[in-house]
């Protein structure tokens, strides 16, 4: 294989040739994309499966049928996307057209997940080719198999000079983020996004970071708790618990706590059976590393549902916690596992001291019937974005910007949002020449009153 600074300049030397700006170059790449993914469905189940035993069914909800979505989606709008759009002109600019012109940024990378290594790889990788960019990815090294596969698909598709995969541990991270890029779009840990975001601050280079953090769920006294119940299992341990949105500890009202509780173990019972390590629907965790890592939340907890640990199989149990403090393991970190804490409040005041202990979060869930409780819980705290009375579906619709704040990230995207992710607005006013108002030349003497009326006019 080239270099990595050989395969930039490849790629630079293309974009620079202007062939990735016609939309119709990019239509016909980004159909074959879809062609090619649809050929290897399989082999994506297959290959998900063998990396962390992810159920073909998760699969398909949770990776392959959204970026089967996201594709259809943008072959269907590109065209309409792409055009230049007329903005009302102004006082200042009359006689004139105003537009913005929407230019891809250039070279982009992009670094991807493990926890969702298909889906999190190929919709930016997506994005960023409908926007005209040239792409080079770098697939997470925890999940070969996947990784593997989108390589061969995305070798097979594209020139190594317009979209190409690498590769490679962390070393190889490290390689990728000295060169200069005209943009970054990075997922994974808040710690590792610091390192990307210190890298591109060297070439002032945008970014865009989708992290994490602790997403609260708050639950109250007047919702249905078994439903509630139902959408928090599935939600907690989807993917194994693996999920950056995934609710990471429960705020529930302290007098239906018990009764929550009851709900949770038995649906939990009823996805997974009475030992989830048999059943077929429920993951791994992708290494021995983070088996280890969320083994060690556990240590001094107050376990009342679950906690089996089995290191060799990277396998936890879905597990229920009563009452951490939030100075445990447990709550100072991001859980990323199948562990749910669950907490209690009387007060909007317990509410807000767990929720201000932490950054801001990427998600935050609110599960109640009142009204005025669920919109002083939306306008109260600040997070990326949210549900209420559900889970993790905010993800599903690309009509809605996914994305972090504060300490769970930078910049969105999904649907028309991830397409403008990789494009620079650029502000054109095409000028008419039939008349030329004198008024802002010099001498200005009289001419202030004037200027003051038609700004107070037309602003």
């Amino acid at each position: 294989m080239d270099s990595i600074s050989n395969i930039i300049s490849y790629q630079k030397a293309f974009f620079n040739s202007q062939k990735t700006k016609s939309v119709a170059t990019r239509l016909i790449y980004l159909k074959a994309l879809k062609n090619e993914i649809i050929s290897k469905e399989q082999a994506i189940y297959d290959a998900l499966n063998k990396d962390f035993k992810k159920p073909e069914f998760e699969t398909f909800l949770s990776e392959f049928g959204l970026v089967m979505s996201q594709l259809n989606l943008v072959i269907k709008n590109l065209k309409k996307w792409s055009k230049p759009k007329q903005m009302k002109s102004s006082i200042l600019t009359f006689p004139s057209k105003d537009y913005i012109y929407k230019e891809p940024y250039g070279n982009v990378l992009v670094i991807a997940p493990w926890n969702y290594p298909f889906l999190l790889a190929l919709e930016p990788v997506i994005m960023a080719i409908a926007a005209g960019n040239t792409v080079i990815l770098k697939p997470s090294e925890l999940t070969k198999h996947t990784s593997q596969l989108i390589t061969d698909i995305l070798t097979t598709v594209f020139p190594e000079a317009y979209a190409k995969s690498i590769q490679g541990d962390a070393n190889v991270a490290t390689e990728l983020l000295a060169q200069k890029w005209d943009y970054i779009f990075f997922t994974g840990s808040v710690s590792v996004g610091k390192i990307i975001a210190l890298a591109a601050a060297k070439h002032l280079t945008p970014v865009t970071l989708e992290l994490g953090g602790k997403s609260p769920c708050i639950i109250d006294d007047t919702v249905n708790l078994k439903l509630a119940a139902t959408r928090i299992a599935w939600g907690k341990f989807l993917n194994g618990g693996q999920t950056c949105i995934a609710p990471d500890y429960i705020i529930v009202k302290h007098n239906v706590k018990q009764e929550l509780i009851v709900f949770l173990k038995d649906e939990i019972t009823r996805f997974y059976g009475e030992n989830p390590k048999e059943s077929v629907d429920f993951p791994r965790i992708i290494n021995t590393k983070n088996t280890l890592r969320i083994a060690h939340m556990l240590k001094d907890a107050n376990i009342i549902f679950g906690g089996t640990i089995d290191e060799t199989n990277n396998y936890i149990a879905p597990t229920i916690v009563d009452e951490p403090t939030l100075e445990s393991d447990l709550m100072r970190n991001e859980i990323f596992g199948p562990i749910l804490p669950i907490l209690t409040y009387d007060t909007q005041e317990d509410i807000d001291r767990i929720i201000t202990s932490f950054e801001k979060p990427l998600a935050l869930y609110t599960f109640s019937n009142n009204k005025i409780f669920v919109e002083h819980i939306l306008n109260t705290y600040s997070f990326g974005g949210g549900v209420v009375n559900d889970v993790l579906i905010h993800f599903g619709n690309h009509r809605l910007p996914f994305g972090g704040v504060g300490a769970s990230g930078m910049g969105v995207y999904h649907g028309k949002h991830g397409f403008d992710t990789f494009l620079h607005s650029k502000a054109i006013i095409k000028r008419g020449n039939w008349m030329d108002p004198p008024l802002r030349y010099a001498p200005y003497s009289g001419k202030l009153n004037l200027i003051k009326k038609l700004f107070k006019l037309f602003s």
